[in-house]
C-alpha cells in the first residue's frame, strides 16, 4: 500500500501537568532514527536527573516503535503516551516524560491519564509537519526565461529549494511525487522544448504545518 503523506511534530514541545502536587514535565522532539531517540531520552534523564521516572516512548517509520514504563506499574506511562501518537498516525518523534512524584499515590487511572496528558499537551505545543513524497528535479534555463521557468514551476506545485546563478540559471525543485511529467510538459510549452527537468531522485519533504487538534 503506498503511504501518500505522514505527520510527524514540526519542533521540539514541552508541557508540565500537575496532578496532586506530581509533577510531569513532557518532551517531544523529531527523531528520524532510533540513535536519536535514545539520544532525546539521555537529555531528559541528564536534566531532570533528580526525577524518580522518565517515561518514554517513540515511533520510528518503518523501523522501531517502542516504550518504556520506567519504572512506573506496568502500562500506566510509556503505552498511554504511545497512544496519543498512534491516534493521530504520527511518526518520526520522541516523547519523554518525566515525573517528579509529590508524595500521593495517583493510582493505574491517574497516572495513564496524567503520563497521556502530559504526551498531548507537548505535542500540542510543538505542532506538526506533514510529510509528502517528491521528485527531485534539476533544471537550467537562459535568463531571459527566468521568470517564466519559476512560474511554471509553482503552477506544478513544485518548490524552488534553490537557485544558482551562472552561464545559466540552475534550479533544484522538488515537485509532488507523479508531477515531473507535468512540470516538463508545461517547461516545454514556454520553452518551445528548449527546457527539460532531469529527475535526480526522490524524498520526503515537509508539505505544510498545522497544529494538533
Amino acid at each position: 500500500m503506498r503511504v501518500e503523506s505522514y505527520f510527524s511534530p514540526a519542533a521540539a514541545g514541552e508541557s508540565e501537568v500537575v496532578e496532586k502536587r506530581s509533577r510531569f514535565i513532557g518532551h517531544v522532539v523529531p527523531a528520524d532514527s532510533e540513535d536519536k531517540a535514545r539520544e532525546a531520552i539521555s537529555r531528559a534523564r541528564s536534566r531532570y536527573h533528580d526525577a524518580r521516572h522518565h517515561c518514554w516512548c517513540y515511533i520510528i517509520r518503518g523501523v522501531a516503535e517502542r516504550y518504556s514504563d520506567d519504572g512506573e506499574p506496568q502500562g500506566t506511562a510509556g503505552l498511554p503516551m504511545l497512544e496519543v501518537f498512534r491516534r493521530g498516525g504520527i511518526v518520526d518523534f520522541c516523547c519523554v516524560v518525566t515525573r517528579y512524584f509529590g508524595g500521593t499515590l495517583l493510582g493505574a487511572g491517574g497516572l495513564s491519564r496524567a503520563y497521556g496528558e502530559a504526551a498531548k499537551q507537548a505535542l500540542e505545543d510543538s505542532g506538526l509537519a506533514e510529510f509528502r513524497l517528491y521528485e527531485c528535479m534539476s533544471i537550467t534555463c537562459a535568463y531571459n526565461l527566468l521568470g517564466a521557468i519559476k512560474s511554471d514551476i509553482e503552477q506544478a506545485g513544485g518548490i524552488a529549494e534553490s537557485v544558482e546563478y551562472g552561464e545559466n540559471v540552475l534550479f533544484s525543485v522538488i515537485v509532488p511525487d507523479g508531477y515531473a511529467q507535468t512540470l516538463n510538459k508545461r517547461l516545454a510549452d514556454t520553452s518551445a522544448g528548449a527546457v527539460t527537468g532531469v529527475v535526480t531522485g526522490r524524498k520526503w519533504s515537509p508539505n505544510s504545518f498545522s497544529r494538533y487538534k
